[in-house]
């Protein structure tokens, strides 16, 4: 039934990304994904789709990269609803199959899930689906004198690892089970080990990036309150993400009270089930099977908590010191994108909810009854959260033109517009280019964000200096001393003196490419850096292989 229920919900969410690309926001699907330096990310830039870009240009050679995607984020929602529902099996099994279903519908349909997607951070979700497994392993490897709980464990480390955030969550989750489970000091540092292995990918990339440490900015990233909540409440309900704009409709508007109300009703019931049920030992003290609900409870209430702080003006200034100082404080930018660590307790509580219903009415009318109150919130989660998640059509002119250019024959791309952000005709919503990761050869791009009116991550460098090149008209003779050999127009009029001075050799319905010739060659990793990108890949897929392996096992033991 747990298998069952987490299908149809993910079904009923996903079903619109089938049959064609995700070009949405921050999602961008395309045929097939470029195998450039960027994608290894040792061009340089910050590591944001390490190795995510890498895995699905390896991929995309054997499955188209629309399919791979829609994939990848089914089986991302799928898995949350599968692994948080065997969490409570586990932790809370009172409350039977009932409360693990219930907890794989909060698991899957939450506001966390339903902005993550608006925002296009569907790699994002495959770290949150790891969560709940994660905690099962740690768990095992405290019981256990068994090398496969550790191994499976630095499996999830690698599929969390498929974005930087993902990996920092899994660690996170991780180190706070291990405080209940107590897996001893050599499986622990084993652990750390695989974890750092796991992270190698992006770790390297950071290593070899040349771009700016960002010093400000944080405001504009900020937890966002919603209507009648303020930021506690807004961060209580799971939501609040910093874009206005990539929010479910029912989360504008005073529903939102509403479903957060209905939603912590139940959560707090299901803690007081859950505190309430722990029996003392001879000793006094709770059985130590009520550990692991306790520190996931605790790490639930400092995330939001937290959360909520960094929405404060000293919580702000704050964050813009650690971004100003610290390296990679970045990744902690987007301070909500972490109230995924407090998912596991609310399907802990959630199921526990269903077990005190139970009391009263058969288990199926308790699941029913429970999972009601968690879907009927949100209703606009559905069908690809309200049909805005969908997949389109990339016009035939982008693989034109990528065929044109193949590896750039030593010279940069440039785009045109610089923004980063685009309204394109065919996306029907706002999204970033695709043509990034369908050149092979490298691509300049400005990076710039706009949040709210204020330019935030401007580049530096060589990049700002190509940047402005094209913003006074893009003098052909400077952007070739820039080592620009190919100048994309995307669906606006090119730069006067680009146009006036350069080749066009494709013109399309949504694309002009302007080829200049004399390029200076453009800038390339070192053989060092290659190789430890290509060597941390390695190890990453060795770890997933691993760990895979292990979980089947592991099921043919059962």
């Amino acid at each position: 039934m747990l298998y069952l229920v987490s299908a149809l919900l993910t079904a009923l969410i996903c079903g619109p990304l089938y049959g064609g690309h995700l070009v949405y926001r921050d999602a961008v699907a395309v045929p097939q994904f470029s195998l450039s330096a960027a994608a290894f990310g040792v061009d340089g830039s910050a590591p944001r789709a390490v190795p995510q870009d890498a895995v699905l240009g390896l991929a995309s050679r054997i499955v188209d990269g629309g399919w791979l995607v829609a994939l990848l984020t089914t089986a991302a929602v799928f898995g949350a609803g599968v692994g948080f529902g065997r969490l409570a099996r586990r932790l809370v099994p009172q409350a039977g199959a009932a409360g693990a279903v219930a907890a794989a519908a909060v698991g899957i349909w939450n506001p966390f899930v339903a902005e993550r997607l608006l925002q296009g951070h569907w790699s994002l979700l495959i770290g949150y689906a790891t969560l709940g497994p994660i905690v099962l392993a740690v768990l095992d490897l405290g019981d256990r004198r068994s090398w496969r709980p550790a191994v499976l464990l630095v499996g999830l480390f690698a599929a969390a690892g498929f974005t930087p955030t993902g990996s920092i969550l899994a660690l996170t989750i991780a180190g706070v089970t291990a405080i209940a489970a107590r897996p001893g000091l050599r499986a622990s540092l084993a652990c750390g080990v695989g974890w750092v292995v796991t992270a190698s990918p992006w770790l390297v990339a950071a290593a070899v990036s040349d771009a700016s440490q960002s010093s400000s900015g944080a405001s504009a990233f900020t937890l966002r309150a919603e209507p009648g909540l303020g930021p506690l409440g807004t961060a209580a309900g799971l939501g609040g993400i910093w874009n206005a704009d990539a929010v479910p409709a029912s989360r504008t508007t005073w529903w939102a009270v509403v479903a957060t109300v209905v939603f912590l009703a139940v959560i707090v019931a299901g803690s007081v089930r859950l505190f309430a049920s722990a029996e003392p030992t001879r000793s006094g003290e709770r059985t130590r099977s009520r550990d692991p609900v306790l520190v996931l409870a605790v790490l639930a209430l400092v995330v939001v908590v937290l959360v909520t702080a960094f929405a404060t003006g000293p919580g702000v200034a704050v964050m813009d010191a650690l971004l100003a100082h610290v390296p990679g404080a970045g990744l902690l930018r987007d301070s909500q994108k972490y109230l995924a660590l407090a998912v596991p307790f609310a399907s802990l509580a959630v199921a526990a909810a269903v077990g005190a219903l139970r009391r009263w009415v058969p288990g199926g009318f308790a699941a029913a009854a429970i999972g009601l109150l968690m879907l009927a919130p949100l209703p606009d989660l559905a069908w690809g959260v309200g049909g805005q998640i969908r997949s389109v059509t990339i016009p035939t002119d982008y693989t034109q033109v990528a065929d044109v250019i193949g590896d750039g024959g030593g010279g940069s791309v440039a785009l045109w517009p610089t923004a980063t952000v685009r309204s394109l005709s065919w996306t029907g919503g706002p999204s970033l280019s695709p043509l990034p990761r369908m050149i092979d050869a490298p691509v300049v791009v400005d990076g710039t964000l706009v949040v709210d009116g204020e330019s935030l991550d401007a580049p530096s460098g060589r990049t700002a200096d190509i940047v402005a090149v094209l913003d006074e008209g893009g003098d052909p003779t400077r952007l070739a001393r820039l080592g620009v050999g190919w100048v994309v127009s995307e669906e606006a009029d090119p730069p006067a003196l680009l146009a006036a001075g350069a080749d066009e050799v494709v013109t399309g319905d949504h694309l002009r490419l302007f080829h200049i010739s004399g390029a200076e060659p453009a800038p390339s990793p070192s053989a060092a850096a290659w190789a430890a990108a290509i060597f941390a890949l390695a190890l990453w897929f060795v770890a997933l292989a691993a760990g895979a392996l292990a979980c089947v096992r592991r099921s043919r033991a059962a």
